[in-house]
């Protein structure tokens, strides 16, 4: 950043004042000036007292001290320029009047007052000079007509004032301007650290959602293949002897899930690896104020992610049937095309749900439900409760299937209720809109295991 009048005293770029100067430069200034307006007082000061009949070097006293009030220019400036109109009779003070107006023109004085004094001291000379350019005329043997004395009086009498006065006027109005200049930079300073620090709070927040999605990705993709794998294997341990045919099978739908869960992980891994692509030209950015981040991906589930939808559905079930659950799937509707977001967490809510019926109701027979209406596709995943003689998978429970769900679904603007059946099983229901909406309102969560209760 630039350092601006408003850190001038931290930087350490104001020089150390001097009474009430702001700098040693001014004071010097205002001293130097003060010296020379007393010297030309008293000189002028003896010069009156002998025409007056008066001691010299009391004249010349009484100007010393009158024309050193000039160093007083700055912090009383009426009093100089008044201290001025008043020894003007006495013919002197030529130099404090003339910078005693301009300091006071260029003050923060108020305009009447510059002017009722500028008015003084302009009919003070006026006077003064009518008065004695009258009597060096009478004088003299010179008569240039009684235009001569008028005329000249009035053109000293404006010289001496106009020209500090406007000078002052200008000179003043340019400090505030650039004054004004400083605080709009400082406020733009500010305005622009803040503006920063939003932006790096946005930035954080993407990245914070972002991990958060990849997270969910992968919690998905490896709960659910590594849930039937642990399923098949427990399987093949029970036949390995008895059926050494259905021990090979096993063997083999084992090795195709790993396979497949290593696809769907080098495929995310994929995305997080690529280089993200340079936005188009007049594109907002992320630290554009109101925009959101631009790195903030969907809850939904990645652009470019594995392209998993409602078609995989059919793939899912029979997953899980070979896996030894008995499931059923029920489509009514049309299928049609949705948008990419909606099919993939349709797909996630039907993945999850099973994985948890691995999980939790090993034997329970489980109906998925998908339903295509006019604007929405709703999904169902029942399961009834779990069978006693079948060998629990004993497979471990984050308890964050049932929280992924349910945001993935709101995200998208759906509802998402889940819970216990009066059955004693569990129910996973999902209503999702054809394209992408604000969040709505989700359902509550649900538990039930082996006893009538679910982890998600």
């Amino acid at each position: 950043m630039t350092t601006t009048g408003a850190h001038r005293d931290t930087a350490g770029m104001t020089p150390r004042g001097f009474g009430w100067w702001e700098r040693r430069r001014g004071a010097a200034l205002d001293i130097g000036l003060g010296a020379v307006s007393a010297l030309e007082c008293a000189a002028e000061g003896a010069v009156f007292a002998q025409t007056a009949h008066l001691p010299a070097a009391a004249g010349g006293l009484f100007g010393l001290a009158a024309g050193a009030a000039l160093v007083l220019r700055r912090r009383w400036p009426v009093a100089v320029v008044l201290v001025s109109v008043a020894v003007t009779p006495a013919e002197m003070g030529y130099l404090m009047a003339v910078v005693g107006l301009y300091t006071l023109a260029a003050s923060d004085a108020p305009r009447r007052i510059t002017a009722a004094l500028a008015t003084m001291s302009t009919a003070a000379v006026l006077v003064v000079t009518f008065v004695r350019l009258r009597q060096d005329v009478a004088a003299s043997d010179f008569d240039p007509g009684s235009w001569y004395v008028p005329l000249v009086s009035v053109l000293m009498s404006i010289g001496l004032t106009a020209p500090p006065v406007l000078l002052g006027l200008y000179v003043g109005a340019r400090r505030r301007l650039m004054e004004s200049l400083r605080e709009r930079a400082d406020s733009l300073e500010q305005e622009l650290s803040l503006l920063a620090d939003q932006a790096e709070q946005r930035a954080q927040l993407a990245r914070t959602e972002e991990r958060t999605r990849i997270a969910r990705e992968m919690h998905d993709v490896v709960a659910h293949r590594v849930s039937l794998m642990v399923v098949h294997a427990a399987a093949l341990q029970a036949v390995a002897l008895k059926d050494p045919r259905k021990a090979a099978d096993n063997a083999a739908l084992v090795g195709e899930m790993g396979r497949q869960a290593l696809t769907e992980l080098r495929e995310m891994l994929g995305v997080l690896r690529a280089e993200p692509v340079p936005p188009p030209a007049g594109a907002p950015s992320a630290a554009s104020p109101g925009e959101p981040p631009a790195a903030a991906a969907p809850a939904g589930g990645a652009e470019d992610g594995p392209g998993r939808g409602l078609g995989d559905v059919g793939e899912l079930v029979e997953q899980s049937r070979a896996a030894g659950t008995a499931v059923e799937l029920l489509v009514r509707g049309e299928a049609r095309a949705y948008d990419p977001h909606v099919e993939q967490t349709a797909y996630r809510v039907v993945q999850e749900a099973l994985t948890n019926v691995h999980k939790h109701a090993a034997g329970a027979r489980v109906v998925v439900r998908l339903a295509h209406r006019g604007g929405e596709v709703a999904v169902q995943v029942e399961n009834g409760p779990c069978d006693a003689a079948a060998a629990s998978a004993r497979l471990p429970s984050g308890g964050n299937g049932l929280l992924g769900m349910r945001e993935r679904v709101t995200a998208l603007g759906g509802v998402f209720v889940s819970g216990p059946t009066d059955e004693g099983g569990f129910r996973v229901s999902a209503v999702l809109p054809a394209t992408r909406r604000d969040p709505g309102a989700g359902g509550g969560r649900g538990r039930c295991d082996r006893d009538g209760s679910r982890a998600g």
